[in-house]
């Protein structure tokens, strides 16, 4: 299965350690609905129970990012969406995630595939 998201889920690391952590679960929920409504079409929902997984965000610019501060908020959308079961090691068998540069335009691809 592949998915892509036009939307990039916030980024920890702008709220851990901070008093603005609510701003971050404000975001995180809307994220949340976000990648439900990208995925309603979807049915029935894989809720895959094994799978490996690859995420690549395409980035506009070459800027250097930490892409596994916004791996946890994609990963429980996901979880939320009935994609997958549960973003654990029992789920997800093998988890890649890469960045690529892309001029034209930013987004997420995901590539699941069930075991």
């Amino acid at each position: 299965m592949k998915l892509k998201l036009e939307m990039f889920p916030p980024n920890i690391n702008h709220y851990i350690g901070r008093t603005n952590i609510w701003q971050y679960q404000d975001k995180k929920k809307k994220y949340h609905e976000y990648v439900r409504l990208a995925t309603i079409g979807i049915q029935p929902k894989p809720n895959y129970k094994k799978c490996d997984m690859v995420v690549t965000y395409h980035f506009k610019n070459k800027r250097k990012r930490d892409t596994h501060n916004l791996t946890k908020c994609l990963l429980d959308a996901l979880v939320e969406a009935k994609i997958i079961e549960d973003d654990n090691y029992m789920v997800l068998n093998t988890y890649t995630e890469k960045g690529v540069y892309d001029k034209d335009k930013e987004y997420i691809e995901i590539e699941i595939t069930p075991l």
